[in-house]
């Protein structure tokens, strides 16, 4: 008797193995990748130690609990299926956080155009340890292989079906009840498992964490990855609800207020001696791309980094503090801040996502006093939705990679050099369409584009033991683009165009080149903490006045979001009935300059978040000693920035703009 009851244990434990051990290998297996996931993000200020291989375990069950409802013999293959695709996630989010310092969101996949033109900046962040992903799917892809080999060879020893009267037995399935059940109650313990924590942890340290506009990476510091990207599909979809809702009279009266308040320093502006000076001349703007600040002034192997720019420097307003504002957006949103003077959204691009709301932007004001406006840009007019939306920031012509003669193929595209000669070239053609005066022409380079490898006869300097690094090709790439930079310079002298034109030129965003040990390798020293804030944040803007007049080193904070009412200040173009929230940089003083992360920079403080994104935790700088200061001295500052980049994100999230003009008395 006991003989019989250790045998039907046995085969009970048998049958139990085969139905549940295959779910419970790919949750343990799944955890290990979320684990090694986290490792491999570096991210200071998060811990995932608590409570969160919990959170973990119970996202992976409540996406797969379908699958124990499954019969058995389907359910490996499920299984399987499903590592596969969560793997796919996880491994895409990792490598779109080492170059955007982000996830991917819904607003981003929106953009999955664009991945395709990536080619080797999504190369060069694939790391051969990451094939720890995948070793279990190879094995299972293996296992599987042998087993159906097994199968078909016994199939033709037995001459019987591939299944026999023993394996059927051996695959009896549970019922159809039974197995309901068993994935209801997955999903109901999965659901505990996940929803519990996050509910403590925002009741206790992370309070609010799900009310306003949170960094991403906060917010998975609550919910790791797998429950995020399910936030992130419920936020996106109650945005898409409430920008089709109507805002209520409380934020449109905020949203009011502080433009009323912007559009009364505009007309205390108009009074100033540089308002007007330049009316009636050309406007030309170019964004380089990656063009960093800490290469500004530097030599490496005896040779200037950028000789040209330095030598503008001399007749030219230089701004030393001057920020990139960018997030998820990228390039898209440093056009957006240059020339539209809003912010970027949390998450996605607002190219992509609203490309149809209204907004004031630079080429709409300029072409409504006589000017001819045209883009200028040698890729694909799809990449972040630029036709659409210089469409309806009424640009007059979008030159792109069709206009352009492929003669210089460097990079992702044309070379910068040829970029330039063949947009004046069009510029100055003879009975051209464009031939008309003024112009505003806004120029978007791409040479200097990660990974910033450059052919060898255009790799000019020497970098020394920074060579065939990617912190020497940056180096290389910024060195290519300022040469052509200064024969851009040239061409406008010979035309004729130099003394007739407002010249500016600044950087887009960060290189993502986020070690600080390259940084430190290159400048020969040790760096602080609040050093390489503004290393990774910081970009050069110069702007040239067509007298030399002005010409110096602004060391007051500036931003993006300022390129604009400065423009349109000098023109003599008044903004008091504009909603645009950057500040003229030669008429406002003790500005504070926000960027999207939530840091901010004035001329006596920095502050710069956490991780986990609550003020307390932030730091604190004062500027004049670079020391840690009270947290306290940066929290009014603090608020406003917060409710700055809230209204920003109201009038474009509702499309506020032509109902603050309706109800403007």
């Amino acid at each position: 008797m006991p003989k019989f009851s250790d045998s039907l244990l046995l085969e009970h434990i048998n049958k139990w193995l085969q139905r549940y051990l295959p779910y419970l290998l790919f949750l343990i297996i799944m955890t290990l990748k979320l684990k090694f996931f986290h490792h491999e993000l570096h991210a200071r200020n998060i811990d995932m130690s608590r409570l969160d291989n919990v959170i973990a375990i119970g996202s992976l069950m409540v996406v797969s609990f379908w699958v124990l409802w499954l019969p058995v013999r389907f359910r490996m293959m499920a299984l399987s299926l499903l590592n596969l695709l969560l793997t796919g996630i996880i491994y895409a989010d990792l490598v779109y956080y080492r170059y955007f310092g982000d996830f991917i969101t819904v607003p981003v996949l929106m953009q999955t155009g664009q991945v395709g033109s990536l080619g080797d900046s999504i190369r060069s962040l694939i790391y051969i340890r990451d094939l720890w992903f995948f070793v279990d799917i190879v094995l299972l892809a293996l296992i599987g292989l042998f087993l159906v080999v097994r199968l078909i060879v016994k199939n033709r020893k037995n001459r019987t079906s591939l299944y026999s009267s023993k394996d059927r037995q051996v695959q009896d399935l549970p019922s159809v009840r039974n197995r309901f059940v068993n994935s209801v109650l997955a999903l109901v313990l999965g659901t505990v498992l996940c929803i519990g924590p996050i509910q403590y942890y925002n009741k206790t340290w992370a309070t609010g964490i799900f009310e306003g506009n949170w960094w991403n990476m906060s917010l998975y510091n609550v919910t790791g990855l797998l429950a995020f990207h399910g936030y992130d599909v419920y936020r996106y979809n109650k945005e898409r609800m409430a920008s089709q809702a109507a805002v209520s009279d409380e934020e449109l009266s905020e949203t009011a207020a502080y433009f009323t308040a912007k559009q009364e320093e505009a007309k205390a502006a108009v009074s100033a001696e540089t308002f007007g000076k330049y009316k009636g001349k050309n406007v030309m703007i170019v964004q380089v791309e990656a063009f960093m600040n800490f290469v500004i002034g530097k030599e490496i192997g005896g040779e200037e980094i950028t000789p040209h720019f330095n030598r503008l420097m001399k007749d030219s307003l230089y701004f030393k503090n001057f920020y990139h504002q960018t997030g998820q957006g990228r390039t898209s949103d440093a056009d957006l801040l240059t020339n539209i003077s809003l912010y970027p959204l949390p998450t996605g691009s607002v190219f992509v996502r609203y490309p149809d709301h209204a907004y004031d932007s630079l080429p709409s004001i300029l072409g409504n006093e006589g000017y001819y406006t045209s883009a200028f840009h040698a890729y694909e007019s799809s990449f972040w939705n630029r036709y659409a939306m210089y469409n309806n920031m009424g640009y007059d012509e979008f030159i792109n990679r069709n206009n352009y003669i492929m003669d210089e193929p460097v990079g992702w595209s044309l070379g910068d050099k040829s970029f330039f000669k063949q947009s004046v070239d069009y510029l100055t053609e003879e009975n051209t369409t464009t031939k008309k005066s003024p112009f505003y022409s806004f120029m978007i380079t791409l040479t200097s584009h990660h990974p910033y490898v450059l052919p060898d006869s255009l790799q000019e300097l020497d970098t020394g033991p920074l060579t065939s690094t990617m912190m020497g090709d940056y180096l290389q790439s910024i060195h290519y683009a300022d040469a052509a930079l200064g024969e851009l310079v040239e061409r406008l002298e010979k035309e004729g165009l130099w003394e007739e034109t407002l010249f500016l030129v600044y950087g887009d965003h960060d290189s993502s080149i986020k070690e600080k040990a390259d940084y430190e390798a290159f400048l020969g020293r040790s760096i602080s903490d609040l050093e390489m804030h503004q290393i990774m944040n910081q970009v050069p803007l110069l702007l040239h006045l067509p007298d030399d007049d002005k010409a110096g080193v602004y060391l007051e904070p500036a931003g993006q979001i300022d390129i604009t009412p400065t423009v349109l200040h000098l023109l003599g173009i008044s903004t008091d009935q504009r909603y645009l929230m950057g500040s003229d940089l030669l008429n406002t003083k003790k500005r504070m300059t926000v960027l999207r992360t939530g840091a901010f920079a004035k001329s006596d403080l920095v502050y710069i978040p956490s991780e986990d994104h609550l003020f307390e935790n932030g730091t604190c700088y004062d500027t004049s000693t670079g020391d840690k200061t009270d947290i306290n001295a940066c929290k009014e500052s603090y608020e406003k920035s917060e409710m700055e980049l809230s209204i920003s994100d109201k009038l474009i999230t509702y499309n506020l703009i032509n109902k603050l003009r309706s109800t403007k008395p």
